[in-house]
């Protein structure tokens, strides 16, 4: 049975250092919930204290309506996926598996049947009497899985599960642990510092930094109205650029450096004023323009071609550096030293204040301002 995860005005401490402080959160039943950050954000220690293997200095931690704070982690009925897989070198695959129902005492007829069930939904049934050592990574990760899974916990909790393995074998387990997870409908709240992994499995993501959380919404929300210029810059790839907002006859503008200026339709009523901004732009919202002298001027400073797309590398007049994704031509790529300008998809870009702390356009959906102030 799947639970839904409370945690209000969480602390915590190591010595007179504060990781976390005043941290509220709520994760849905049968979420498939991520914790996103750099490193030293305070990820791993929010999902250690969930787990129990951390202490909790202050707020309330709920499994659903029970508090867990003084609750032994033996008696949270979690299931825990590590970075390093922890599976014993010394027990067969089915035996792996096994091991968290024969430390239940379940007979020995239903952990044959729950082991057996188990092995085929990570499609691992073949191994089962293969000792670990003659697994591959993906393969041992699917038994660490299979092994949290069977004694049908009300939380499985994973960090970094992925990060040992190679680029394709991680494309691969997150497509098969997102499956599964539906599948299974279990609560689950995932560690990981790869922001293509957390869009790409994730229902809501958390972005942390500094032991604070920056902005709770789906992986779309994010990438496409991200709270604060800290967010836009962890997720995904963006271009910075300093601009000014205008307003004229109600109307808000954006206004470049060499007076290139864009319509702005969705500002919120607070911002329509003159007023310096941070304008991030993602590689794939600039549009180029080679016979054209209307927008951003720059000269293409190198060129990378992948198939569907072309990325370029771009300076421009203020020595300013930018990297702009088109759609591959047929024709021909556009060489370096080319004179070109840029406009903007001013329906995708986004605006934040000079400090970079509030998105100044309308259309963010941030979970986590529900408990700000509170």
């Amino acid at each position: 049975m799947s639970v839904n995860i409370k945690i209000r005005n969480a602390v915590k401490r190591y010595g007179n250092n504060t990781i976390i402080s005043d941290l509220s959160l709520d994760i849905r039943e049968g979420e498939f919930f991520t914790l996103l950050g750099p490193s030293g954000c305070g990820k791993t220690t929010l999902l250690r204290m969930i787990a129990g293997f951390n202490t909790i200095e202050g707020g309330d931690f709920y499994f659903s309506e029970k508090r867990i704070n003084d609750l032994d982690p033996a008696k949270r009925n979690i299931g825990m996926v590590f970075q390093n897989y922890a599976i014993f070198p010394h027990l067969t695959v089915k035996k792996n598996v096994a091991f968290g129902l024969t430390n239940r005492k379940i007979s020995k007829e239903q952990r044959e049947i729950e082991t057996q069930k188990f092995l085929e939904l990570m499609q691992i049934a073949q191994f089962g009497d293969r000792m670990p050592e003659k697994l591959s990574g993906g393969q041992q990760q699917r038994v660490a899985l299979a092994r949290a899974l069977v004694i049908q916990p009300d939380v499985l909790l994973m960090d970094e599960p992925l990060s040992n393995l190679d680029a394709k074998l991680r494309v691969e387990m997150r497509t098969a642990i997102k499956n599964i997870q539906h599948n299974v409908g279990i609560t689950t709240v995932y560690v990981t510092h790869d922001q293509e992994e957390a869009m790409a499995v994730s229902d809501r993501i958390a972005i942390m930094k500094d032991g604070f959380i920056q902005h709770i919404g789906t992986p779309k929300d994010i990438y496409q109205r991200p709270a604060n210029l800290f967010v836009a810059s962890f997720i995904g790839r963006t271009n910075l650029l300093d601009a000014q907002l205008s307003a004229e006859d109600g109307q808000s503008f954006l206004v470049f450096a060499n007076g290139y200026k864009v319509a702005m339709n969705h500002v919120k009523d607070e911002f329509k004023k003159t007023m310096k901004v941070k304008v991030s732009i993602r590689p794939e919202e600039f549009v180029i323009l080679e016979n054209s002298t209307t927008g951003i001027k720059a000269v293409i400073e190198d060129s990378i071609f992948l198939g569907l797309n072309t990325h370029y590398q771009v300076k421009f007049e203020n020595g300013v550096h930018a990297e702009i994704v088109q759609e591959s031509r047929i024709d021909s790529i556009t060489p370096p030293g080319t004179e070109i300008y840029l406009t903007v998809k001013s329906e995708k870009i986004n605006v934040f204040t000079e400090d970079g702390q509030r998105n100044c356009l309308s259309g963010v959906r941030n979970d986590y301002e529900q408990y700000v102030g509170k």
